[in-house]
């Protein structure tokens, strides 16, 4: 007994033969999008086939604009990276000068002070507690 319904992977070559006539009336520079985007919802190919309630067009159309977004949020982190790397470079933390001595400094200055690691230590980070 044969299939009623065509795979995923020939409904998906059925749309994209649809669309041949669109695509040639397209600008050169448009075709070259269009074929980047077929070839960004082909990769959905696995997952389409679960979403059996979808038409094959929508499920292409809702891949597209996944590799779309995913292209967004990557270009979104490099730029913050950039940005982020210049506000370095132009606004460089600048080392404290040391105070000028006070009283206290002036009466106790005979006196060793304790270092940092004779203060007790917290026994967890309680910014990092899950609720």
């Amino acid at each position: 007994m044969g299939r009623t319904l065509p795979s995923i992977t020939q409904a998906f070559l059925q749309e994209r033969q649809s669309l041949a006539r669109f695509r040639r009336a397209l600008r050169r520079e448009d075709q070259r999008i269009l074929d980047e985007l077929l070839v960004a919802s082909r990769q959905h190919l696995a997952a389409a086939a679960y979403a059996s309630h979808l038409l094959p067009f929508e499920v292409m159309l809702l891949s597209m604009l996944l590799e779309q977004h995913k292209e967004v949020v990557r270009l979104r982190r490099e730029l913050e990276a950039v940005v982020g790397a210049i506000h370095a470079v132009s606004h460089p933390v600048r080392a404290e000068s040391p105070s000028p001595p006070n009283q206290y400094s002036q009466r106790h200055a005979g006196q060793r002070c304790g270092t940092n690691a004779e203060l007790p230590l917290p026994d967890h980070d309680s910014s990092l507690q899950e609720d």
